[in-house]
């Protein structure tokens, strides 16, 4: 696979809404890498010999969070004169070194003193409870702190409030220093209020983050610590190994005789490096330094084949087997496997390619794309040779089907991946090779772990103020219990949230809160929590940010408005699928519950749907078959013989137009 270029890098950095990290150099980068390493190591082990949560947790943020200041730029020399500089007119721009960059950026690279301050004080409020944790734990739970466990408990709290701000920007930030101003002077507002409450005190907020599991230490961190660092060095050892440019190369040797080829050879490849990469944006950046020239050789117009690479990145946190970081989150806040959420994301996942597919296959007809003869070897060679990358991510979802935990399911299979490393000469993982992949494991990680521990912040507060309950309780008093108003008032804001900070945070502030809102009119945890889940991925296509069509767009030169919109049309039926689990009696089926015969059926139907939307968006031209294959796709997805029955009347009502249009304009 081609290297990315420094814009490309950029991209998956500014439009992930992550800070690019330093570049470093000379011993400090050994020595980061070495440290990266084990902590990877460490997490590693933990999985086969336990440690208790807290210490286990803390552990990992106290070799984590030091790293971030490490590794990420403070950005305060930058945003400081530019917020001098605002409202100057005629300010000079920066000048530029001969290679583009800021004058002086590069001296940036290396840590300055604070950074190094920020760091030491980071592993000394995280290792300080750790020196006595049982005797920490139980002044946190007689709520008898000393002046010094506030003392270092508030440290955190900046620490991490700062280390958000450097890896995600300032959005999250903000969010969490408005919770905590809640918490401590909620007091002060009416108490009759829907959300006031009596007020917490500077250790009582500290007991509640600091001292236990409901606040830094949470289930996010949980998640982070565990489930998302094994994934992460799984994916690296997956890239070191050689399987990135596998999946690349199978996907265009696949697809390669007919007009969509190209359309469905790029989204295929999105969805096998997605397994590797584990997100949208990056899996857009990377295969499109690759995928958009042949886009471009096929006849694909700038827009449409960005909207096809944004699309089939955002499909990668979509799909099993990896999904997405939240994806780990529901299966800790459920209590149940890692195997039953891919279960519950497989029919979704079969409906949203469908619906990419259908979308190529009209876009090729529409825009007279023809096939691209690409230099690859055959799709069986490939297969026959390199066909045993595909092993490892089988073997997950059999260990797991095998009562194995997710945990020791990826390293197991880590361990196969290393070991099947030894039948590529080109990509044998020696010692350096091991070493730099367990070191980009955790380096990968660092962001999210920011977010994680910073979002325990938000969770707490919500916890111990009852605020959840009390903002579930305005969405349904104000939606007047109506299930349908609360699902859509619901689905926008979280749409509206994940434009202000990632999918993972997103996730998290709204399961917590709107999730109780769904549960409380009857959705069953598992629908509310997956509803939740697809639209906060789905925040990074949506209008008017859409970071992965944003970073499609700057790829092939295209409008970036235009990109969203074909970005939006491809991804439709991830939009509206969600809908229909939460407020259809059958809609459990397409998250697999249910008897089988329901489930094949209602897929089937399903899928009629998609096809209908496919139409109405893009495969018929007249506005009257549109609008009746649109109604047709509604009705559909209601999943009740009465609509089934009435939304295939309208669809074959809707195609009978077309037809007859399409021969009055075309009689030959």
């Amino acid at each position: 696979m081609t290297e990315l270029s420094d814009r490309e890098a950029e991209l998956v950095s500014a439009h992930e809404q992550e800070r690019p990290a330093r570049q470093l150099g000379g011993p400090l980068r050994l020595g980061v890498w070495i440290v990266g390493g084990l902590l990877s190591v460490y997490s590693l082990v933990v999985v086969f010999r336990p440690v208790e949560a807290l210490e286990h947790r803390m552990t990992f943020l106290a070799v984590a969070l030091p790293l971030v200041f490490l590794c990420y730029r403070s950005g305060w020399s930058a945003f400081l004169p530019r917020l001098l500089r605002r409202g100057a007119a005629a300010s000079p721009p920066p000048e530029t070194s001969a290679e583009g960059e800021p004058e002086g950026t590069r001296r940036s690279e290396r840590p300055s003193a604070a950074d190094w301050l920020l760091a030491a004080a980071s592993l000394a409020v995280l290792v300080y409870p750790l020196l006595d944790i049982d005797g920490f734990r139980d002044r946190g739970s007689g709520a008898a702190l000393t002046d010094l466990d506030i003392v270092a408990g508030l440290a955190l709290t900046v620490l991490l409030l700062e280390a958000v701000r450097r890896t995600v920007g300032w959005s999250l930030t903000i969010i969490c220093l408005i919770f905590l101003i809640y918490a401590y002077y909620g007091a002060y507002l009416p108490i009759n209020w829907t959300i006031g409450h009596r007020g917490f005190d500077l250790g009582q907020i500290v007991s509640q983050l600091y001292t236990g599991t409901e606040g830094f230490f949470g289930v996010p961190m949980q998640v982070a610590a565990s489930y998302i660092i094994l994934f992460t060095i799984y994916g690296a050892v997956l890239d070191y190994s050689g399987a990135s440019k596998f999946f690349i190369d199978l996907s265009f040797a696949a697809f390669r005789k007919s007009r969509a080829a190209p359309g469905r050879t790029v989204t295929t490849a999105g969805f096998l490096l997605g397994t590797v990469s584990g997100s949208g944006v990056a899996t857009t950046v990377s295969l499109g330094s690759v995928a958009w020239p042949v886009l471009r050789r096929a006849g694909y117009p700038k827009e449409p084949a960005g909207g096809i690479l944004a699309a089939g990145g955002i499909g990668a946190i979509l799909s099993p087997p990896t999904l997405g970081a939240a994806a780990f989150i529901i299966a800790e806040y459920l209590r149940v496997s890692y195997l039953e959420v891919l279960l519950y994301a497989t029919i979704p996942t079969l409906l949203y390619y469908l619906g990419i597919f259908l979308a190529i296959e009209i876009d090729s007809r529409r825009f007279s794309t023809h096939a691209v003869q690409v230099d690859a070897p055959k799709a069986g060679k490939l297969l026959l040779r390199f066909g045993y990358h595909f092993s490892s991510l089988i073997l997950i979802i059999v260990l797991m089907a095998l009562d194995r935990s997710a945990f020791q399911s990826v390293v197991i299979a880590t361990a196969i991946a290393f070991a099947l490393s030894f039948l590529d000469p080109q990509h044998r993982m020696g010692p350096r090779r091991v070493g730099q992949a367990l070191a980009k494991g955790t380096l990968e990680v660092l962001p999210v772990t920011a977010v994680c521990a910073a979002a325990g912040i938000i969770v707490g507060v919500i916890t111990q103020t009852g605020l959840g309950l009390n903002l579930s309780a305005i969405i349904v008093d104000f939606a007047a219990g109506n299930l349908v108003l609360t699902t859509l008032m619901s689905g926008i804001a979280v749409m509206l949230l994940g434009l202000a900070v990632p999918v993972t945070a997103s996730f998290i502030i709204a399961a917590v809160i709107i999730g109780p809102a769904l549960t409380t009119l009857g959705v069953t945890q598992a629908e509310a929590y997956m509803f939740v889940f697809y639209y906060a991925v789905l925040s990074e296509v949506s209008p008017p940010t859409a970071l992965s069509a944003v970073a499609a767009a700057a790829i092939t030169g295209g409008n970036t408005y235009k990109t969203m919109m074909m970005t939006w049309r491809y991804t439709l039926p991830a939009f509206l699928v969600p809908f229909a689990f939460v407020l259809t009696p059958n809609g459990q089926a397409l998250l697999g519950q249910g008897p089988i015969g329901t489930v094949l059926l209602m897929t089937a139907v399903s899928a009629v749907a998609v096809a209908a939307l496919a139409l109405a968006t893009g495969g018929m031209s007249g506005w009257p078959e549109r609008a009746l294959a649109a109604i047709a796709a509604v009705l559909l997805l209601f999943l009740e013989p009465v609509p089934i029955v009435a939304g295939l009347a309208v669809l074959a009502v809707a195609v009978a137009v077309h037809l007859v249009r399409s021969r009055r304009r075309d009689p030959a």
